[in-house]
């Protein structure tokens, strides 16, 4: 007995502005229109080369009733006449037919605006694709990935392949991939090391270790060596912030058993654990003028600063510096 395939969602929102996520929602729109008819076409177009008519003929019924995965790209740039257009379709879809809404949740017009809110209230099926621009959310997109492709990857790992490869997600997944396939099934800190000898040698979170440690000579060594190997600014920045921002919250949690504390902080208990040996140096202080500095920093290393490596190096000196600030 054969399992027919569930027929697939006429409307989809795909919302954010994550490209590869973005990609996926695609893809995944379109597998499901082929799963319930083979012959199922995908065609793309931008909203901003596109008339009422030319959407229109698009979303028309066929002669032959064959299937179609229509993708309206870009439009948070869509025009009221365009908006109106797509909305008085979607209260009569045609049979065979998906649309997809490609819209970043923003957009300059009105019409842009209220877009995503209306398509939802006409019951799209929405995939959120935000940016993932926080730590955090690039190490759970890389355990998931790994996760993905039937492997496991533990904390430290993450950390080293992130560093390694850089924040794009399509070179995470591909690197992550790989690594499972390499380490079979099981990756650590050494399998990425291995992998990935050079950039993951000197990368931001060996900078941030050397920094919060309060060792001078080594942090300013290994931030010199992360320039020259070609570690985004950026992610340099995010390792210091998180080294600086864990101290303080696992500071504040005060002792206690690191897996007890790492469901009440939203982190790993080896973190936990780390972290609390790197607060036995830090005085109150001190951990407040450490966050002032990589607060500042973020915003330099993404255009405020004319020099983002002058910035990179006065803030670790910064740190340093208030490492050894009493209470």
């Amino acid at each position: 007995m054969t399992t027919q395939a569930s027929a697939p969602s006429p409307l989809v929102l795909v919302l954010g502005e994550e490209e590869l996520l973005i990609e996926r929602a695609i893809r995944a729109a379109s597998d499901a229109a082929k799963a319930a008819d083979p012959t199922a076409d995908l065609s793309r177009i931008r909203v901003s080369d596109l008339t009422v008519p030319a959407l229109a003929e698009m979303v028309s019924p066929s002669l032959f009733a064959e299937g179609r995965v229509i993708v309206l790209e870009s439009a948070h740039d869509i025009s009221q006449e365009l908006a109106d257009g797509v909305m008085a379709y979607v209260k009569a879809p045609a049979d065979g037919i998906v649309l997809v809404v490609v819209h970043s949740g923003g957009g300059r017009s009105k019409a842009a605006k209220a877009l995503p809110a209306a398509l939802k209230k006409a019951g799209a099926e929405v995939v959120e694709c935000p940016k993932l621009t926080k730590p955090a959310e690039r190490e759970s997109f890389v355990r998931n990935e790994v996760r993905r492709v039937g492997g496991k990857i533990d904390g430290a790992a993450v950390l080293a392949l992130i560093d390694a490869v850089g924040s794009d997600l399509r070179e995470l997944s591909s690197a992550a991939t790989q690594l499972v396939a390499d380490a079979g099934g099981t990756v650590d800190e050494q399998a990425v090391r291995r992998y990935h000898r050079g950039r993951a040698d000197v990368n931001g979170f060996a900078v941030a270790e050397k920094a919060v440690a309060g060792d001078m000579a080594a942090a300013l060594e290994s931030l010199r060596w992360a320039m020259q190997l070609g570690v985004p600014y950026v992610l340099v920045a995010d390792a210091l912030a998180d080294a600086v921002r864990t101290i303080a919250r696992v500071s504040g949690a005060g002792r206690g058993n690191p897996n007890q504390m790492a469901g009440e902080l939203g982190m790993p208990p080896w973190k936990v654990r780390k972290a609390q040996g790197q607060a036995r140096g830090w005085g109150q202080d001190g951990l407040a003028t450490a966050m002032r500095v990589v607060a500042r920093l973020n915003a330099e290393v993404k255009g405020a600063a004319a020099d983002p490596e002058y910035a990179l190096e006065r803030a670790v000196l910064e740190v340093v510096v208030a490492h050894g600030t009493s209470r």
